[in-house]
């Protein structure tokens, strides 16, 4: 079988050296922080603006208008103004929350913060002091907020979960280029949250930086301090550089009100165009740094599976009678790995991976499927692939690095050299030739099939068993000016006989203080099976496709507005990203106000938006049509509520879920040929093309006429379409650190059901369903759907966190008046914090459309990123489900599969150099 490692090596230079000189010299050599509130901007991962929105309630107590440049000029004083030299230790703090150690007298000092939320550019209710100081080896930060300590809000939290409590912060733009910080942020006990921050795109908190950090709640408030070493970072540093910086701090209980060192001003929608500055890191070890981090994992799994009777024929010619199953429990096994990292220098970083343990520790959860046209997304969770994930997030989705599933080997290199930001990525992926023992056995049992379609699926599975594919990717950005880029994404992807290569540029233009635009374009060569409606079949062919995106976004004091687009072409594919639709252009407009705050009023702030959006197909078809507008109230004690309308419109063609009645035509001619073909009706409700005269020669017969596929809609209609009116309203409240609640109740009135059915709980209900049977063509009409997505969480001591979650979706059809699909999902997590390393979580998921309970135990040790130490328990079982392999009901609990973990790594780090 030929191997694919020199066409990716090849594709690689061929991008390379089709770059600009500039750009290869350059290779060579909310979330928490707040914001303005503009329209939603996009992210790495793309909005699924392409399919009917869910609605969703602006984020609480985001930011209200500001004052006048004269006000905020006077609060410009010439300490932040100027960048703040920080002292050099000699000798390094304990930390220990405490302040106590006379080195800290030598700090920085960042004090006079000015509140930003909810009031604006106001004095904070209390005042917060922030100190700034390093050695060689580390960085040291340190905060003093003064409060009541009886009311500082604080628990013993997981890692990234302290938003709930009080909290301090920074923010560190370690290359002053204002377009990417880290950010760290505590609560009073020095539970620690990390993130990366990108200008205008989005706020990642997957990424865990290694340091130390400890709080202590002191008579006059809590003081929160930190070492973070140097290497754990990338950065410039020496005589007359500089570093933005941001403190923050937020007091939950008085409407969520959040501080910052800097006045942050609500006419400027650049966050990190306001930071201040610090400057005197010199005298800063360049030693190079590496990490290595072995992991094991001990597992023992069991499935249910298909079972032949012993002795049976089925079981001598390798097949199983359809109701046979039983428990298979499969022996231990060790999964031994290894990744690695490399600093080497403090700006390029090299990863590598053997055999690394990507499995998630923690299952995805249950989401509703039913009726979904298209993939649903879901967050990157695995180490290796977040450090550096930055680099090669772009408007558009290129990159989704879940699409490799279960590399041997990964190795990637990132890095920043003055304005050329680079990253370079390559794995070997297993996953798509590790067949699962359904297909092994098939192969097996059809060594020497007659049948000419089990000899051809055989055939094709041999072709790929064990096979490994190649990704490749390669990303290159320049910035210009203060805030502006230019960037180039390229990625490859190759599986036997089948390739994708995707390539294209992007960039990003400030215009002026509260406007910004995002563009992006990417081209595709894809070698692989498509499906041709027209033709009515699938032939692997060579296709090229094309996709864009922008995004135009103005945020004011205000006012706000945004327009953005994303489209890609029938046959545009990215193999390494996500691709959630073709043949598809979306077009939004979203403008929005917001009130000026008053934080000692009954409604602290008011929000109205309009956001209008529409699908048209490369044809320019309409496909979708969407109006929302909503009202949002943010009332005291971190209460909201919130109603919105929606009129919509959708309409979808046959081509998008099979052969066209055209192909079935040009088939009935190549199989009768022209003369009988031509006696055949258009389709009927069956879909079968019925003769008109049965007992006519000339006319095909039944019998014949079921050698043609059937048509993919019913009747003579090859398109639907739905108008939708929606209402909805959403509410919650977080009144103390003990329990919040949140509700959002969706009622669409036209809302189409694709008539795909729902497993055997929920058939098909549509009326060609009901009068032909399962088989019978698709379709689709319009209904009236409810849907439900409510949390409760309950905190009653400060280790023990439980959270309740409820959605619901039901579809019920207006043509039959039958329900095509309800779904109530249960969801009960429980997290109890022994220490802030130690602690047991529980979770048990249940969908009543699926029948299925999925219930996860896990007992975890994380001292720090890289060294931990887990043992988990996942059951899989069916309550009053269908058996999988008769179909069959079967009462109480059934166990479909289970797995046994223990899951060790280690962090080993050793520096070189000076």
């Amino acid at each position: 079988m030929k191997s694919y490692p020199s066409r990716l090596l090849l594709s690689v230079l061929f991008l390379v050296a089709s770059l600009p000189l500039s750009a290869v010299a350059a290779l060579g050599r909310q979330g928490s922080a707040g914001g303005n509130d503009p329209a939603p901007t996009p992210a790495a991962t793309e909005p699924a603006a392409d399919a009917t929105p869910t609605p969703t309630p602006a984020r609480v107590g985001a930011a209200a208008p500001g004052s006048s440049a004269a006000r905020l000029a006077a609060l410009l004083t010439p300490e932040k103004r100027n960048a703040v030299k920080v002292a050099k230790f000699d000798k390094p703090p304990v930390i220990d929350g405490k302040l106590d150690e006379e080195v800290w007298k030598s700090a920085a000092v960042l004090k006079d913060f000015i509140q930003h939320r909810p009031g604006d550019l106001t004095p904070p209710s209390k005042p917060t002091e922030a100190y700034v100081g390093y050695d060689s080896k580390f960085l040291y930060l340190a905060v003093k907020a003064y409060d009541e300590p009886d009311k500082v809000r604080a628990t013993v939290a997981k890692r990234d979960n302290i938003f709930s409590d009080d909290w301090v912060g920074f923010m560190l733009d370690t290359f002053n280029d204002g377009r990417r910080a880290y950010e760290v942020f505590f609560n009073p006990l020095g539970v620690q949250a990390d993130a990366v921050f990108n200008e205008g795109m989005n706020e990642d908190f997957s990424v865990d930086i290694v340091m130390d950090s400890k709080g202590s709640i002191t008579p006059d408030g809590f003081v929160v301090e930190v070492a973070i070493p140097f290497k754990s970072l990338r950065y410039t540093a020496g005589e007359g550089k500089q570093w933005g910086i941001h403190v923050f701090r937020c007091i939950q209980r008085i409407n969520g009100e959040r501080s910052a060192w800097m006045p942050i001003a609500r006419d400027n929608s650049s966050f990190l165009g306001q930071a201040g500055h610090i400057t005197g890191l010199v005298g800063v070890s360049t030693e190079r740094t590496l990490e290595v981090i072995p992991s094991v994992t001990f597992s023992q799994t069991g499935r249910r599976v298909n079972s032949p009777v012993p002795g049976s024929a089925a079981a001598r010619d390798g097949f199983a009678p359809a109701n046979a199953d039983r428990f298979l429990n499969k022996p231990a096994e060790a999964d031994i790995g290894v990744t690695a990292k490399y600093n080497l220098t403090p700006e390029i970083t090299l990863n590598s991976a053997y055999n690394p343990d990507f499995a998630q520790v923690e299952a995805d959860a249950t989401v509703v499927t039913a009726n979904q046209r298209f993939p649903i997304f879901f967050e990157e969770k695995r180490p290796f692939f977040l450090e550096g994930k930055e680099i090669f997030e772009t408007l558009i989705a290129g990159v989704h690095t879940r699409t490799i599933v279960d590399p041997d080997y990964a190795a990637k290199l990132t890095g920043k050299r003055g304005r050329n930001t680079f990253g370079l990525l390559v794995a070997s992926d297993n996953a798509p030739g590790n067949l699962d023992d359904d297909d092994r056995e098939f192969i097996v049992a059809n060594l020497n099939a007659a049948d000419p379609d089990d000899t051809r699926k055989r055939d094709s599975l041999l072709k790929i068993l064990d096979r490994n594919s190649t990704v490749g990717v390669l990303r290159l950005k320049r910035d210009i000016g203060k805030e502006d880029h230019l960037g180039f994404l390229a990625t490859t992807s190759n599986f036997v006989d089948s390739y994708n290569t995707v390539a294209g540029f992007d960039g990003r233009y400030r215009f002026n203080k509260t406007t910004v635009l995002l563009a992006q374009a990417l081209g595709s060569v894809t070698n692989r099976p498509f499906f041709y409606a027209d033709e009515g079949k699938t032939v692997d062919r060579r296709e090229h496709g094309l996709a864009y995106a922008y995004n135009l976004d103005s945020s004011g004091r205000n006012w706000g507005w945004n327009y953005s687009a994303v489209g890609r072409s029938r046959f545009f594919r990215a193999d390494v990203g996500f691709n959630r639709r073709f043949n598809t252009n979306n077009q939004n407009l979203f403008v929005r106000y917001r009130s000026d705050d008053k934080p000692k009023g009954k409604i602290v702030n008011w929000r109205v938006y309009n956001a209008a959006g529409g699908n048209f197909d490369w044809q320019g078809r309409t496909q979708f049509f969407n109006n929302e507008s909503q009202l949002q109230l943010n009332l005291q004690r971190q209460s909201f509520f919130g109603v919105g309308v929606e009129r919509g419109y959708e309409r979808v063609f046959e081509s998008e879920f099979g052969p066209t009645r055209e192909a079935r035509a040009r088939s009935a001619v190549e199989t009768f040929g022209r003369d009988r073909a031509a006696a055949l009706p258009p389709c009927d409700p069956t879909g079968t093309m019925a003769p008109v005269t049965p007992d006519d020669p000339s006319t095909p017969g039944a019998d014949e006429t079921r050698r043609l596929a059937p048509c993919t809609f019913s009747g003579s209609d090859p398109e639907r379409s739905a108008h939708r009116n929606t209402l909805y309203f959403f509410g919650g409240t977080t009144p103390s650190k003990k329990f919040s609640v949140f509700v959002l109740n969706v009622f669409n009135f036209g809302q189409l059901d694709y008539d795909f059915g729902a497993g055997k709980r929920f058939p098909r209900v549509s009326p060609a369903a009901l009068l032909y049977g399962k088989d019978a063509p698709r379709d689709p009409g319009a209904g009236t759907e409810w849907k439900v997505e409510s949390e409760f969480s309950f905190q009653p001591t400060d280790a023990l966190r439980l959270n309740l979650f409820y959605n619901k979706d039901r579809l019920r059809r207006g043509d039959t008046g039958l329900v095509a699909f309800d779904d109530n999902i249960f969801s009960l997590r429980g997290t109890y914090q022994f220490t802030r390393f130690w602690f047991a979580r529980a979770r048990a998921d249940y969908s009543t459309l699926s029948s299925q309970v999925r219930m996860q135990y896990l007992l975890g040790w994380t001292p720090n990123p890289g060294t931990a130490l887990y043992a988990g328990y996942n059951d899989d079982l069916s309550h009053n489900g269908f058996n999988p392999f008769s179909g069959s009901l079967e009462p109480g609990f059934r166990r479909n599969g289970r797995i046994f973990f223990i899951k060790m790594s280690y962090l080993l780090r050793r520096s070189f150099g000076d």
